[in-house]
């Protein structure tokens, strides 16, 4: 009894907590999101600015403050989502779940690996939790269902890709037989090079064929991208306008167990681990 009494002081909390951290349409909810997504812009433009060496030489101690206050706000952040939600490992291995981790990672990497600059590309996924806040509209439902679109799209996008690549190394192997080494087509491998970026209308210009039939080889793959280059698109609109059809209103209120969103609103259960909303 007395251990059933001092849990519901600490469930209260816990649900509290979650309903801040993780509840948009609350006031206070708002207010941590509008807040939090304030310290994901700043903390872009810093990493931005500091990546400028003129600003870097001038502002460079201020920057590095700034960006250790922010790694260690989202630090406390992310602790505290991981201890308001029932299934903390569950949230972690979600995809908001591992999009904190990555954020917060390489600042404290970059202690134990000095000179990790490319490790602060990682940093800019950060902006990926602006989308966080549009669970306070109504993009979650759209949001939801172009997720689905992809996953739908999956393996006929696979088969289309493919066959681009097939097309590309018949293409390159083409060419190498055509051309000559003395204008940059070395090897089959360069050859199949120059065809992905003729076929995807890329087109930058390193290698360029000289024959006539070289030309005309060219001319064929270019026109051929621009047909191919709708295929992608076309087959994720038809699964998105497939989904559309069916759509249901989703509601915006996150699980408490693993913290994931996206439920339709008569939904009892979470649709990711199971455990009642």
């Amino acid at each position: 009894m007395l251990k059933s009494v001092k849990s519901k002081p600490e469930q209260r909390w816990r649900a509290h907590l979650h309903e801040v951290i993780f509840e948009a349409e609350t006031p206070i909810g708002r207010w941590f999101d509008e807040v939090l997504i304030g310290c994901i812009l700043a903390s872009v433009v810093v990493v931005m600015l500091d990546s400028v060496s003129s600003y870097h030489e001038a502002w460079g101690d201020v920057f590095l403050i700034l960006e250790w206050g922010f790694t260690l706000l989202f630090t406390f952040e992310y602790v505290l989502r991981l201890i308001s939600v029932g299934k903390p490992l569950a949230y972690s291995r979600s995809f908001f779940g591992v999009v904190d981790l990555l954020a917060i990672l390489p600042t404290y990497v970059s202690l134990i690996l000095p000179g990790s600059q490319y490790l602060l590309v990682i940093r800019l996924l950060r902006v990926l939790r602006i989308f966080r806040v549009l669970k306070i509209v109504q993009y979650v439902g759209e949001a939801d269902h172009l997720m689905q679109a992809l996953r739908a799209s999956q393996r006929k996008i696979t088969v289309f890709l493919f066959a681009v690549v097939t097309l590309a190394v018949i293409f390159g192997s083409i060419i190498y037989v055509v051309e000559d080494e003395r204008d940059g087509f070395t090897s089959i491998p360069r050859c199949v090079y120059w065809a992905i970026v003729t076929l995807t209308t890329v087109g930058y210009g390193d290698i360029s064929p000289k024959t006539d039939l070289g030309q005309a080889l060219a001319a064929v793959i270019m026109i051929f991208g621009y047909g191919i280059i709708a295929v992608p698109t076309g087959i994720v609109s038809a699964e998105f306008a497939q989904f559309g059809k069916h759509s249901k209103s989703v509601s915006t209120e996150a699980c408490p167990s693993c913290g994931r969103d996206g439920h339709d609103v008569d939904a009892v259960h979470c649709k990711h681990c199971g455990e009642k909303i």
